[in-house]
């Protein structure tokens, strides 16, 4: 629970602090309208919505672990691990517009309402940051235990559920990188999608740019469920379907598995089917069965229920370079850290003449420069005495100066 929740939630509110800090944030000043604030700031104020629910009922029921595993769950798998994780460039640089307002105002009120649903569980760590929070805001230094306990708005389930399935649809995929062992630093293609219906493809339509941003791949190619791109065969799971359906069983078992390509669609989309065995009706469920997608020569193929993902591995050398870009801003970032750089000092890069990263520092020059804060790069060569970085990309050594721009 330390490092789950508490360091999590730690780390959560210094980057906050970090550049609220840095940009002079008040949240005393005017709330940006709700209907005004991006899509996904309005997802995590649903889902805060829904937690402080949920939070009242658990602990109006003496069920304080119920509460607390509720308020886990909000701060890793949604507020950190997705919003702040999504969301980080809106925090860095540029001047405080509605946009980036809005990311503030939105991470406070998470991170202030959390301290005030978990006082009553870990009163020292809630009165900590709660006081952190408000002394800069409201002036005061009131305890938490002092304060009101929140009250729940409205919530938008639709856009929760859409964001969930973005959520899985995510998960999926950066399971299949690793399953092939290739870094999500590294760009890939394309992400095909069988849709089960038009509503389905919609929801995954409203949150492509996301998912598209976040498995760092470049588009997102629909098809049917029917139209027999991919592949899948239904294993009977025999420990549900004796129980349901005893002597018949085997019979069940064999109509499942000799179900064609449309039946499995329809099955998938309907969640549930019926068979006629010995002239008696059995309705067989999703989830007695397990459904497999065949792997297409050069794809990797992932399901889960009525999703499925298939990602085009094949890397181009304009993918390679793209990433080789990547890592480097990578290792130049970790540099910057490990120099104790403050966040907006600029820099200079030299790289050493090479062969393997000159193209992709070629085509992607603008891009390094930009993500490191670099006010010049070029490639030249280096003095024998030059205090130059070594970075590791996929196994090459990459020289670099990396000097401040005083």
């Amino acid at each position: 629970t330390a490092r789950k929740l508490f360091a999590t939630l730690y780390n959560t509110y210094s980057f906050f602090a970090l550049y609220a800090n840095v940009d002079g944030f008040d949240n005393s000043a005017p709330q940006v309208p709700l209907t005004e604030r991006p899509e996904i700031d309005r997802w995590i104020l649903s889902l805060l919505n829904t937690l402080i629910r949920e939070v009242d009922e658990a602990l109006d029921d003496y069920e304080p672990t119920k509460a607390a595993r509720a308020i886990n769950d909000f701060v890793n798998d949604n507020l950190s691990n997705w919003y702040v994780r999504l969301n980080r460039k809106r925090f860095w640089g540029g001047e405080m517009d509605v946009d980036k307002l809005s990311a503030y105002q939105t991470l406070y009120t998470c991170l202030e309402t959390v301290a005030l649903l978990m006082a009553p569980i870990s009163p020292f760590f809630a009165d900590r940051l709660y006081t952190d929070l408000t002394s800069v805001t409201k002036g005061s230094t009131e305890s938490v235990h002092l304060a009101l306990f929140p009250e729940a708005g409205e919530s938008d389930e639709n856009l929760e559920a859409r964001m969930k399935l973005a959520q899985e649809i995510t998960s999926m995929v950066l399971s299949l990188r690793r399953k092939v062992n290739i870094k999500v630093r590294q760009p890939l293609s394309t992400l095909m999608i069988p849709v089960l219906d038009e509503a389905q493809k919609e929801m995954i339509e409203s949150m492509a740019d996301l998912i598209l941003n976040e498995v760092n791949v470049k588009t997102i190619k629909y098809v049917g469920n029917d139209e027999g791109v991919l592949v899948k065969r239904v294993k009977p799971d025999f420990k549900k379907l004796g129980p349901k359906f005893g002597k018949a069983m085997k019979s069940v078992a064999a109509s499942i598995s000799s179900m064609s390509q449309a039946d499995i669609a329809a099955l998938e989309r309907n969640g549930s089917m019926e068979f006629d065995i010995d002239g008696v009706k059995a309705s067989v469920e999703l989830a007695d069965v397990e459904i497999i997608s065949e792997d297409i020569p050069g794809w990797q193929v992932a399901n889960d229920g009525n999703i499925t993902v298939a990602l085009d591995v094949t890397i181009t050398d304009e993918l390679r370079n793209e990433g080789i870009a990547r890592d480097i801003v990578n290792r130049i970032q970790n540099i910057r850290k490990g120099r104790n750089y403050d966040i907006v000092d600029k820099i200079k890069l030299t790289f050493a003449p090479d062969p393997a990263p000159e193209e992709a520092i070629k085509a992607y020059g603008d891009y390094i420069a930009k993500q490191v804060l670099a006010t010049s790069l070029e490639v030249a060569q280096l003095a024998d005495d030059a205090a130059a970085e070594v970075l590791d990309i996929d196994g090459t050594e990459v020289k670099v100066l990396i000097e401040l721009n005083n």
